[in-house]
């Protein structure tokens, strides 16, 4: 069967996935940057925004773990950008990665306010849901077509499918750093974290990475 899988999720020491001031001048908040720091040194990662150079290893396993058998992305409106409320139909935002997105697969983007899809370059396209987090997954895995689903952040998006029980695993990275403000991952849980187990607990030089699976439904 396919699953909702999230990967290579950057959290701080202090479990902070994003610092605080979030916005177009800070989209990862203050300081947030730093979380990615790790992936941009990996071969996969530099080879996807079109750089050359990298290291390979434990890092850069995960981060191609992370594209392995995927066929469509869930997103929150967070991530998408730093546009909130109503749209801005005279400046419409396309997201932070250019006109050729990374994902080359449809994008489904949670909100609140409806939005007609809009297809980028290289085979990306948003979708933008505003029926909830069960419509999305389901057009997602329509989408996908057998293949299993991403589900990107922020941390209010991860927190939502899993307390619905509906995210099957969980890959997140120990960044060596404290943001001291932001957003967290594992907070407002409400028991969303029952029913998880650490499958996989290991390190490099940068970072730890830890894999949680759903051994529950």
């Amino acid at each position: 069967m396919p699953k909702l899988r999230a990967h290579n999720i950057s959290v701080s020491l202090d479990g902070y996935m994003a610092g605080p001031g979030q916005g177009l001048e800070n989209p990862l908040g203050v300081g947030g940057e730093r979380l990615h720091t790790w992936a941009f040194q990996t071969r996969s990662a530099r080879e996807m925004h079109g750089m050359s150079g990298g290291a390979e290893g434990l890092d850069d396993d995960f981060m191609k773990q992370g594209d392995a058998g995927i066929g469509a992305t869930i997103m929150g409106r967070n991530m998408y950008g730093p546009v909130r409320g109503p749209w801005d139909a005279e400046n419409e935002w396309k997201g932070w990665w250019g006109d050729n997105p990374p994902y080359h697969h449809p994008v489904f983007v949670l909100t609140h306010h409806p939005h007609p899809s809009i297809t980028m370059e290289g085979g990306t396209t948003f979708h933008f849901v505003t029926e909830g987090i069960e419509v999305a997954l389901e057009r997602a895995f329509e989408a996908a077509g057998g293949a299993d689903v991403r589900l990107g952040g922020g941390a209010s998006t991860i927190q939502q499918y899993m307390r619905a029980g509906l995210l099957d695993e969980l890959h997140f990275v120990i960044v060596p750093i404290l943001l001291g403000g932001g957003e967290r991952l594992f907070d407002n849980l409400d028991g969303g974290a029952e029913g998880y187990e650490c499958t996989e607990f290991v390190s490099s030089p940068a970072v730890t990475h830890v894999r949680l699976t759903r051994t529950s439904k």
